[in-house]
Formats: structure tokens, C-alpha cells, sequence
């Protein structure tokens, strides 16, 4: 690994060479370049003057400095910029030890190791890095790179110091309209979302990998061999879908705890409202009562044809009682009344009726 920075960090009295190695490699991510659509041939880039629409080659390529708002660009030279007093030139000097958790990663810039730079550095180096380790801390400094002073902090990493320029507080832009307002959250919201966050288990570094990298390097390849690319896979989500939160987290925490995937709907979820969400939790419980009570849709039918029948069977006897006594459609208008009330006992009154008819048209033939 070749450095790409030389100088020293300044502790207290001590001083500690160290050359600086870039810690990330962004070559491995997917980059396009720029073709001509009509013949496939590269767009190049080229340095034109505005003043007289020249190239410039880049040895007469210089810098200016245009203040923001103003279309005056005030040249600058190499040499003026030497001039200016550089405290931090060459040299991380470090101001303070701080907690972690008070450096927002919202402040930090690039990622570089320190080594050290030769053998007497090795003990005050290797000092440093024990040191930051057992305390728990991460120095703050100040460090010039590439003619710009920044912010730095170290720390301890992989019995290495790394350190991260940091980005100035005044870079730093506010979230004024970014979080939404007046937002009302339930209790068992929150105790299900922390639930599933202690469900989703450690993080494995060594499984991550950029599926799409891989997806436009067999794109390439399939190109190259002059063969159609494969399709995709269908995804199984359609689109964002209104579902309960609640449902959406529980279905989450089930997963995360059982080892399978969540649906497409849950990882999709958004709020809806709360009346939605009765009505779903009421159907839920119905049928869960079902589930409980067996089959309620055959007992129903049961219960109905029982009825039915109750209805037929008093009707149909009241009406033959009525035939055998001499009466007409009068005697089976109660049992019509009745429905399925009608049992035994008002059969039995209807026999008594017709048998006093009976009786007293006899004893009218008698008399006359």
C-alpha cells in the first residue's frame, strides 16, 4: 500500500511520524463512461477557455477563487498560498480527547490509516494506540492535507490508528423541515419496534456484498459473449401498500424471530388509521373465534333447518285436526301466528275447539 501523505501527530510533547494510507477503495464500485449513442465511441472532456473557446492544456491550468455570488474570479498562485500561515502544516496536532459518542457521523469526511514512519516511531505510535483503546476515547485535532486545514479524529482500530477528516460545524447543514411534526406514537409502537430491532440479531460484514455490482458484471459478460442478458427476477413487491403499522411490526418481529422473510406487504407498510385498524383487529378476532368453536357455519344451518321444520310440523297437524273436526282454513290461521312457538300444547287446544263444534252441532240436531 503505497502513502499518500507524510507528517507527524503532535501529543502534548511527544512527537510521532507517521505516513497516511488511504482506507477505502471506491474502484470496485459500478462506473459508467460516457459513449456516443450513434458509433459507440467515448466522449472525451476537454479544458475550452470561455474567452476564446481554446483548449488549455493542463500545465497552463491554474486556480482562482470566485467568491460565492460574485462573478469575479480572483487568481491565486501556488506561491501566495505558501505565504499563508499554516499552523497545522505537516503536523495533526491533536487538542482533545473526547467520548466517541459526542463526534456526529454526520462529520466525518474521508478514512485514512496512520502508520508509523520509521522504527523510533513504533513505541510512541503503539503508546497511542493503547492508550486510545483502554480509555475508550478518540482524539480531535487539526491537520493541513493537500493545502486545506481540516478537522481530524484518531482512533483505534485493528491494532491501527485511523484517522477521519471531519467536516467543520459550519458545513453541517440543520434538519429545520425535515422531521414531520406533531406525530403521536402508542407505547406498544415502540416497545414492537425495539423488539424487532433485538430480533434482527448481529450484523455479519463478511455476507455483505453489492448484488448490483455483481448483476451489471454478468450484464457485461453476456454482452461480450454476444448472448441476450438473463431477466431479472420478478420482484414480489408491487409498489408501496396501506397496511397497519402495528400488524406490519408484529408480522416483522414474527420473522425476525422464526428465521423467515416478511410478505412484500409488511415491508412495504405505512400508517393508516386507527379506525382501519379496529375493523381489521375485529375480523381477526372473528376469526379466531371460529377457528375456536369448530365449524359455526354448520351449526347455524342446523339450527335454521330445526326451525324450519318446527315451523312445517305444528302447522301441518293443526291443519289436519281442523280437516277431521269439519273446520276450514280458520283453524290453521293460530298456528301460522305462532310459528315456531307453536309445540304440543297449542295442537292440543285446537282438538278441544274442533271437539265443542262438534259437540254443539249435535246437540242443535237434537233440539231441532
Amino acid at each position: 500500500m503505497r502513502s499518500i501523505w507524510n507528517g507527524s501527530i503532535s501529543f502534548g510533547l511527544v512527537t510521532i511520524p507517521v505516513k497516511t494510507y488511504s482506507a477505502t477503495d471506491r474502484s470496485s464500485s459500478v462506473s459508467f463512461v460516457r459513449i456516443h449513442d450513434k458509433d459507440g465511441a467515448q466522449i472525451q472532456y476537454r479544458k475550452i477557455c470561455e474567452l476564446d473557446s481554446e483548449e488549455v492544456p493542463n500545465e497552463e491550468v491554474g486556480k482562482g477563487y470566485q467568491a460565492p455570488g460574485d462573478e469575479t474570479v480572483v487568481p491565486i498562485t501556488d506561491d501566495d498560498l505558501s505565504q499563508l500561515p499554516m499552523p497545522a502544516a505537516k503536523t495533526l496536532s491533536i487538542l482533545s480527547f473526547v467520548d466517541p459518542a459526542e463526534i456526529d457521523p454526520l462529520q466525518m469526511d474521508k478514512a485514512y490509516y496512520l502508520g508509523p514512519n520509521g522504527a523510533s516511531a513504533a513505541k510512541p505510535y503503539t503508546l497511542l494506540r493503547e492508550a486510545l483503546e483502554h480509555h475508550r476515547k478518540v482524539a480531535v485535532g487539526r491537520v493541513a492535507m493537500r493545502g486545506r486545514e481540516s478537522l481530524a479524529m484518531l482512533r483505534a482500530y485493528d491494532q491501527a490508528i485511523v484517522m477521519h477528516t471531519l467536516l467543520w460545524p459550519d458545513q453541517i447543514r440543520p434538519a429545520t423541515g425535515v422531521a414531520p411534526d406533531d406525530v403521536d406514537l402508542r407505547e406498544n409502537e415502540l416497545t414492537l419496534a425495539e423488539t424487532l430491532m433485538d430480533s434482527l440479531g448481529e450484523l455479519d460484514p463478511a455476507e455483505l456484498h453489492d448484488d448490483y455490482r455483481e448483476a451489471v458484471e454478468e450484464l457485461v459478460a453476456a454482452k461480450v459473449e454476444g448472448g441476450e442478458p438473463a431477466a431479472p427476477a420478478a420482484s414480489g413487491s408491487s409498489g408501496a401498500q396501506v397496511i397497519d403499522l402495528t400488524a406490519a411490526l408484529e408480522k416483522s418481529v414474527r420473522a425476525a424471530q422464526g428465521g423467515g422473510e416478511p410478505d412484500a406487504q409488511a415491508e412495504s407498510a405505512s400508517v393508516t388509521s386507527i379506525r382501519g385498524r379496529k375493523q381489521a383487529k375485529k375480523s381477526a378476532s372473528g376469526r379466531r373465534a371460529s377457528e375456536r368453536s369448530g365449524t359455526p357455519a354448520k351449526k347455524a344451518a342446523k339450527k335454521t333447518a330445526s326451525a324450519t321444520a318446527a315451523k312445517k310440523a305444528p302447522g301441518a297437524k293443526t291443519a289436519a285436526a281442523a280437516k277431521t273436526s269439519g273446520g276450514r282454513a280458520k283453524a290453521a290461521s293460530p298456528a301460522k301466528k305462532t310459528g315456531t312457538s307453536a309445540r304440543t300444547p297449542t295442537a292440543g287446544a285446537s282438538k278441544k275447539k274442533a271437539s265443542k263444534n262438534t259437540a254443539k252441532k249435535t246437540t242443535g240436531r237434537k233440539t231441532g
